[in-house]
């Protein structure tokens, strides 16, 4: 297969990626995606699952049930309808029955404390280290990016983000910052699993060549963290954050990924990291 043509399929899986998490909370069909890359409900539906090994309904369910489940852990003062609706689930008799074959409990008895028999599995006592940290509230801007997805988290991330600085190289890219964007709360999906998005930012009007795709992180309220540690720790803080902080502070986490603005990259680099992690959230 030619380059070119690899590079194109593989824009049209991130664009339309891109797309049902930017838009989880609507009625994503498999014609609207179609017809946002420009191609045949066939000819997108035979790239989507040549390209992910998955058919385009199960991955939107398994995006819809993730955020769903961070969003019961999280927001306690949600009601369980509100929270399927804002996952993209108008019937709340489908929700629940889709919850239940995918997680093993109700999302009623997710929220009551399940999803802890759940995750006991998947977290590793490593990552139970005592937090306590304070955010602060911050309106952040759109930030517009150039990306690589990347499945799980591993230390062979670091490979991804060698390839990306490759790409600004290659693509005269000078002065820019270095952005993780986390989809999945890691007590609930396991780390291999995980979604992974490395970005670098990119000038608004920049035209790139088709060697690199662009999305653009919406402006949104934000808590702010300012953290700086080993590997392993940013697993544990966005678990603190999800499980620990949230809780009683005023505010509901969104279903935007939280991203991670790295001052020292410790996934290419040695040693530690220093971070901002930037979690969306709205006013109670």
């Amino acid at each position: 297969m030619k380059k070119e043509t690899l590079q194109q399929r593989a824009d049209i899986i991130n664009k339309s990626l891109h797309y049902i998490y930017k838009n989880i909370e609507t009625n994503i069909t498999l014609e609207e995606l179609a017809s946002l890359n420009n191609i045949s409900k066939f000819h997108f539906h035979r790239i989507f699952k040549d390209e992910t090994k998955e058919n385009f309904s199960n991955i939107l369910t398994s995006i819809r049930l993730q955020k769903a489940a961070n969003l019961l852990i999280s927001n306690k003062h949600s009601t369980i309808t509100e929270i399927s609706n804002n996952c993209g689930y108008s019937s709340h008799s489908s929700f629940i029955k889709a919850f239940k074959k995918r997680f093993n409990f109700t999302p009623t008895q997710w929220k009551n404390g399940a999803f802890n028999e759940y995750s006991k599995n998947i977290i590793h006592n490593k990552y139970f280290k005592h937090l306590n940290i304070e955010a602060n509230i911050k309106v952040k801007e759109e930030i517009y990016c150039a990306y690589i997805r990347h499945k799980g988290y591993s230390k062979d991330i670091k490979y991804t983000w060698e390839r990306l600085r490759a790409l600004a190289f290659q693509n005269n890219i000078q002065e820019y910052e270095e952005i993780g964007l986390h989809h999945d709360n890691p007590s609930i999906t396991p780390l291999e699993n995980c979604n992974y998005v490395a970005a670098i930012t990119i000038p608004k009007d920049m035209k790139l060549n088709n060697s690199i795709s662009t999305l653009i992180i919406p402006k949104s309220l934000c808590a702010v963290f300012k953290y700086s540690g080993e590997y392993g720790d940013i697993i544990n803080l966005i678990r603190y954050i999800h499980h620990e902080w949230i809780e009683n502070k005023g505010y509901e986490i969104t279903t935007l990924p939280t991203y991670i603005k790295y001052i020292k990259n410790h996934l290419i680099e040695n040693g530690n990291f220093e971070i901002e992690v930037n979690v969306p959230i709205r006013v109670i």
